[in-house]
């Protein structure tokens, strides 16, 4: 991917370094909700809540020294996030005749605070739809790489697209309609609706890949295939069985593999939102 010397974006909120995050109350993620993602990552989830308890809500910074890995990610991330405000901006004004409200990209290491609840490096990236934020820890890229086995830049920048698309779909009122669907389902129909979700969030970053191709020329040889693989490595049935467990899918809450690729394919082949309508479709 061209980034090196282009464009970074003004939303990006630098809390790298600023020590103590305090867990934010009032619903969202939530701790417990935190220890889920932890699990289905392959962690302890009882450590995870067993720390919120002890630190009465505060969790520890831990980050350590910024490195210059840090300061590369963090610049890499800024001109993505750029990308993705010239992209979406272009596509709401061009498909649906109205303004994209770009999301803010908080940065941070260690651990910090959200308007959904404590964020960490074991959480993962998250949007944040009670503050319309983006969270991410920039040792992240470290675990996508070397944990997940997720290489390349393009990789590292289908993450922030999900992420976006998430708040793409918040924009479009499409996420608080599917979480209040959520909230009145039993648990095996909450974790479908999050799966179409997911899916939907994987080809909407297909859409930003397509347009950032088309109109910005930034993609290079290689760098669709890094997406793809990147979404292979985070299905859950992958996930499930790299923890060693069988794979079970009426907890499966982002899809499986085949299903990350094949969306993000969708978006992509498409380069449009109507492509994306991941929740009237039997075929999921």
């Amino acid at each position: 991917m061209k980034w090196e010397g282009r464009r970074e974006s003004d939303n990006v909120e630098d809390r790298r370094g600023m020590g103590v995050g305090r867990v934010a109350g009032g619903g969202g993620l939530g701790l417990v909700a935190v220890a889920l993602i932890v699990w289905a990552l392959g962690g302890d989830p009882l450590a995870v809540l067993q720390q919120g308890l002890s630190e009465g809500g505060q969790i520890s910074s831990g980050g350590g020294q910024i490195t210059p890995e840090d300061e590369q990610a963090a610049k890499f991330v800024s001109v993505t996030l750029a990308d993705t405000e010239q992209v979406w901006g272009d596509i709401f004004q061009r498909e649906l005749g109205r303004t994209y409200t770009p999301t803010t990209l908080v940065l941070f290491k260690g651990a910090t605070g959200s308007a959904c609840g404590g964020a960490s490096e074991a959480t993962g990236p998250f949007y944040c739809p009670e503050d319309k934020k983006v969270y991410l820890d920039t040792g992240f890229f470290v675990t996508l790489s070397q944990q997940l086995g997720a290489h390349g830049d393009f990789a590292a920048a289908y993450v922030v697209a999900h992420e976006v698309g998430h708040h793409v779909q918040d924009e479009l009122g499409i996420l608080a309609k599917a979480n209040a669907a959520r909230q009145q389902a039993s648990e095996a129909d909450s974790n479908a609706i999050s799966v179409r979700i997911e899916l939907q969030a994987d080809c909407l970053s297909g859409v930003w890949a397509r347009q950032a191709a088309d109109k910005l020329g930034t993609l290079e040889p290689g760098d669709i295939q890094e997406a793809v693989d990147a979404a292979a490595r985070i299905g859950d049935d992958t996930l499930q069985r790299s923890a060693g467990r069988v794979p079970m899918p009426d907890s499966f809450t982002h899809g499986t593999s085949e299903q990350r690729q094949r969306w993000l394919a969708t978006g992509y082949k498409a380069g449009s939102i109507r492509a994306c309508d991941t929740f009237s479709t039997d075929n999921i």
